[in-house]
């Protein structure tokens, strides 16, 4: 039997959720709710969705839809709290898009309340569903790098920029999941460093799914109330403003996480830079991991051989009598699965929802961690870089 899903958001996220839903063999999008009419109407048009589908501006509209089972959330991150909330005492099960909240003590408000409803709370960590992951944790955890030196990671673009958020919270959670599911491991210690640059009046970009409609643009939806829509417009942008107060959002930061059994992880993070990058890197002393989403024909690589030939992994008779080379072995390109990582992101939420049995990977309390790590990145922020101890 099919899931019936509501999908909230239908920005350039949301609508990849609604693809992705509607392919489903297990999934039923009974409604799309959005208070710009006009990512409605787009919605409408791209997928030809069938007349029985409600695209709603209002999400109260909908918290008693019979089939209605889960809900996917693709709203701007100072909303997700709110709207979770709701879905989980109605008795909906929930995806909700990263991060799950903008404080550690929502978050766990609602594990908690997902545990006394009985119903799964599962956070879209994409990058953890991606192959190149996958595949990269087995090379470390096989030993193929040796002994693990330190690693790095750049995620920088040119916009959009958030209004909620700053781009420690928007971006770096991708890396530090990352980093701790390479890693098998959590930081001990946090630092990180930001700049906001001045920024013209007027030249802000929308959020997604929360546009102003053009005035005499688009056409009335049925059983789409314009007045709530305006109300919810309202809502949002009122929450923007207040989060993107006189003092700014970060455009750019440096992250510094220190792992317990030494090893240190550096993250660039930019919404203002036109060279756009999603790259990671594992140093060992036997090689070197490389995860660059931006090289889709070699999106994961190994560098093999030893970049310092010290350490004990040298010290044998063999290798004190050979000569060294003066570079690294070789470049290996790994062959992966070829998977869409939200498809399979969504796949294990439908299975979640059928067994009612929480996905680690994704779940409400794996996200409490990733939140309690950027509270304290954040406070480190706010205090300039000083180096704390993830609370």
């Amino acid at each position: 039997m099919k899931i019936g899903i509501a999908v909230l958001g239908a920005g350039r996220w949301g609508v990849n959720l609604i693809r992705n839903f509607l392919k489903h063999p297990n999934s039923q999008v009974l409604a799309v709710v959005d208070p710009n009419l006009d990512s409605l109407a787009a919605v409408q048009k791209q997928f030809n969705l069938d007349a029985s589908v409600i695209l709603a501006a209002d999400w109260c509209q909908l918290q008693a839809l019979p089939g209605l089972e889960a809900v996917a959330i693709a709203t701007p991150a100072s909303t997700h709290y709110t709207l979770a909330a709701a879905a989980l005492k109605q008795g909906y099960h929930v995806l909700a898009e990263k991060p799950l909240a903008l404080n550690l003590t929502e978050a766990i408000e609602l594990c908690q309340l997902a545990e006394k409803q009985q119903r799964q709370l599962f956070v879209d960590h994409t990058y953890l569903f991606h192959p190149a992951v996958d595949r990269g944790q087995r090379i470390i955890q096989q030993n193929q790098l040796g002994k693990l030196r330190y690693g790095y990671a750049q995620r920088t673009h040119f916009e959009p920029v958030r209004h909620d958020v700053d781009a420690l919270w928007d971006l770096a959670v991708h890396d530090i999941a990352i980093f701790n599911t390479w890693l098998e491991q959590t930081p001990i210690q946090v630092s990180a460093i930001g700049t906001v640059f001045p920024k013209e009046e007027g030249t802000g970009k929308k959020e997604e799914g929360t546009g102003k409609k053009e005035e005499g643009r688009g056409k009335k939806e049925e059983g789409i109330n314009k007045e709530v829509a305006a109300e919810i417009q309202n809502q949002f942008a009122s929450s923007r403003m207040t989060a993107n107060h006189s003092e700014g959002l970060a455009d750019l930061v440096w992250v510094t996480l220190t792992y317990p059994d030494g090893f240190q992880a550096f993250i660039h993070l930019c919404w203002l830079n036109p060279d756009k990058q999603r790259r990671l890197t594992v140093v060992g002393s036997l090689g070197t991991l490389i995860f660059d989403e931006m090289s889709p024909e070699t999106p994961l690589i190994v560098q093999r051989g030893n970049p310092d030939w010290g350490g004990e992994e040298n010290n044998s008779f063999q290798s004190a009598i050979a000569p060294q080379p003066t570079g690294l072995r070789h470049r290996e390109v790994l062959n992966l699965e070829s998977a869409e990582p939200l498809q399979r992101v969504c796949d294990r939420f439908l299975n979640s929802v059928q067994t009612n049995t929480p996905c680690p990977t994704s779940s409400g309390s794996a996200s409490v961690e990733l939140i309690r790590i950027l509270s304290t990145l954040s406070k480190s922020l706010e205090l300039g870089g000083q180096p704390l101890i993830p609370f």
